[in-house]
């Protein structure tokens, strides 16, 4: 049975592929960066110094988000917060997204046109366009989206450039989503603010370019953990990050505070192992004087012969194996984060 049946609701199928992809091209504006947006075989995005900064992302029904926890607008901010702060992570500006929409034919009009307007006002704030996409029937629904960003000149932040004696620092939210996930999990919704704080993260979009400028040499969005993140960058720089908790106090407020001990839970590992706020994550050669917002979490280390460099761990398979990451200086117990396939 229909969920919409009985309910007057108009569905997808109802009104069919190319009358949707009509509903949401009127709620979608254009604009300056996309030459030529949905409506041909393919969009024109405007790339000024010949580069074009490019990442895909997806998110599927019940593993990234559940229609009965989040409305269509919520994901629809979620989808494109997640693909536009990893072009933040390049040090480049977002111009465009692509998205493909795949839902059951039953879906109400009203959710994916909510859907429409979370991907439209998440874009605003970066001035960035949906430039086009695909919509399909699927079941369960499934999302994917490709956006584009400009370096507008800079050369893009790697996550191979950090260097031993280097200031780890993260600009934006940590562990809010986590707990936010852990409230809903256990059926409540509150504290509203980490709860509100998963269905809708706040990436600090226009950090990104302010690393290139500051000299970053390295930079990552944080999306499966801090630790998980941090080991990225890491194995690519050949270095080990230590991360201390000391200078992470601060960061644990009170709703993950509260979220910890409704459920038994040591906040600090939201901060540690959490994903989906989508915080910039960073390395800055030591001296670097930075922007308040920014918070030094860490250093950059050798990759070997300090404690704890390896062994099970933060990136570790075993002896022999470098553990990329640890905490004060020694290995960290548990997950570290988000992996689909574990």
């Amino acid at each position: 049975m229909s969920q919409t049946q009985g309910t007057g609701e108009q569905t997808l199928a109802e009104l069919g592929e190319f009358g949707l992809i009509g509903v949401l091209r009127a709620r979608l504006p254009i604009g300056r960066d996309v030459l030529l947006g949905p409506g041909d075989d393919a969009a024109v995005v405007a790339a000024p110094d010949n580069r074009v900064v490019a990442t895909a992302d997806m998110l599927v029904e019940g593993r990234h988000f559940r229609r009965d926890w989040s409305e269509g607008y919520d994901v629809g901010r979620k989808a494109a917060a997640q693909n536009l702060a990893d072009v933040a992570a390049m040090g480049a500006v977002p111009t465009a997204l692509l998205v493909s929409f795949g839902a059951p034919p039953d879906l109400p009009v009203r959710w994916a046109v909510s859907f429409a307007d979370g991907l439209r006002d998440e874009c605003a704030l970066v001035g960035a366009s949906v430039a086009g996409g695909d919509v399909v029937m699927a079941n369960p629904m499934v999302i994917g989206i490709t956006a584009l960003g400009s370096l507008r000149g800079q050369h893009p932040v790697t996550r191979s450039g950090a260097r031993p004696g280097d200031l780890v620092a993260v600009c934006g939210r940590l562990g809010w989503s986590a707990a936010g996930l852990a409230v809903l999990a256990r059926g409540f919704r509150s504290p509203r603010a980490v709860v509100e704080a998963h269905r809708r993260p706040a990436p600090p979009y226009d950090a990104g370019p302010e690393a290139a400028t500051l000299g970053a040499t390295s930079l990552i969005d944080v999306s499966d953990g801090l630790l998980a993140d941090l080991a990225h960058i890491a194995q690519a720089s050949g270095v080990r990050i230590d991360v201390e908790t000391s200078r992470l106090a601060s960061a644990v407020a009170e709703p993950l505070q509260a979220v910890a001990a409704a459920i038994g839970a040591d906040p600090l590992s939201f901060i540690l192992t959490g994903g989906e706020d989508h915080a910039l994550a960073a390395t800055f050669p030591a001296g670097t004087e930075l922007p308040s917002r920014w918070q030094v979490v860490g250093k950059v280390c050798e990759s070997a012969g300090l404690p704890g460099a390896h062994g099970e761990g933060v990136g570790g398979a075993g002896v022999g194996t470098p553990t990329w990451v640890t905490v004060d200086g020694v290995s960290y117990a548990g997950p570290a984060g988000h992996d689909h396939f574990r």
